[in-house]
């Protein structure tokens, strides 16, 4: 038997939360998971709340305030059906405590519902699930509503394959075998005549990760976000991979994490 996936499933009790919970009971019916849900709690960063649930502080601090946040916290965790491994109560910032939690705790990868951010709001600090996204090392599988009928079969993987090495994180390549999705490896070219390399350099990147039911294509596109809705639009592929860089220097920088919040399929972010 092959050893199961960790997955961390980051609630705030809302609907959102749910579709994500939805999503991965669908993941569920083919590929092995471990599930952890966990809350966090935006209390001072002098108060931790450790695994038994015992409170620790280093602070003046209203104890029995504390105790009843964590209280009523947790029964609403164990109120959520579902089968997990774990409720987890964090304390702090929702998204260095999530990101932090996950590394920590080696989490193959996040689970998280969106309910996307647009406007002024998210060009100075995007949604939530945004910067979870931009800071994790681990995936992040992101989704803004319900995909109760969903099923990977089709998975496009957006990259500049001629220009960038990367690497399909195993969590990936565990749905991919799992449900037999067929891949579609896109490429943005800015000449019809540079589909040739873009071609090869899919083909070698195939071959690489040893992905037999694949397709590629390129597309004549600048703006990566509008090559994605494009492509969607063409082909209605059942989930986007994406991969992004831990620092500010990256080709899918802004398209990343404006995809997140823009795209209305369920969408897999990495660090490459």
């Amino acid at each position: 038997m092959s050893k199961a996936l960790k997955v961390l499933l980051p609630t705030n009790f809302s609907v959102h939360a749910t579709y994500a919970q939805i999503l991965l009971e669908r993941l569920a019916q083919k590929v092995q998971l471990e599930v952890h849900l966990a809350h966090v709690l935006p209390l001072p960063e002098t108060v931790s709340i450790l695994p038994d649930g015992q409170i620790q502080t280093c602070g003046e601090i209203d104890m029995g305030f504390v105790e009843l946040q964590r209280d009523l916290t947790l029964q609403k965790l164990k109120s959520i059906e579902g089968h997990f491994h774990g409720h987890h109560i964090l304390v702090g910032s929702s998204v260095e405590s999530v990101v932090d939690f996950a590394e920590t705790h080696e989490f193959d990868l996040i689970v998280m519902g969106s309910k996307g951010s647009t406007g002024l709001i998210e060009k100075l600090v995007g949604s939530k699930t945004q910067n979870v996204v931009k800071k994790s090392k681990i995936p992040v599988l992101s989704l803004m509503c319900d995909r109760s009928d969903w099923t990977p079969n089709e998975i496009l993987l957006a990259h500049q394959f001629d220009k960038e090495l990367v690497h399909i994180p195993n969590v990936i390549l565990a749905i991919i075998a799992a449900f037999k999705s067929m891949v579609h490896l896109l490429q943005f070219i800015d000449e019809q005549h540079q589909e040739e390399s873009a071609n090869q350099a899919m083909q070698a990147f195939a071959q690489k990760e040893g992905l037999a039911n694949v397709q590629f294509h390129t597309l004549v596109e600048k703006n990566v976000e509008n090559g994605v809705l494009h492509f969607d639009q063409m082909k209605a592929v059942d989930m986007l991979l994406i991969g992004t860089h831990a620092k500010s220097r990256l080709f899918h920088k802004s398209a990343t994490q404006s995809l997140v919040s823009h795209l209305y399929k369920p969408m897999i972010t990495f660090h490459i």
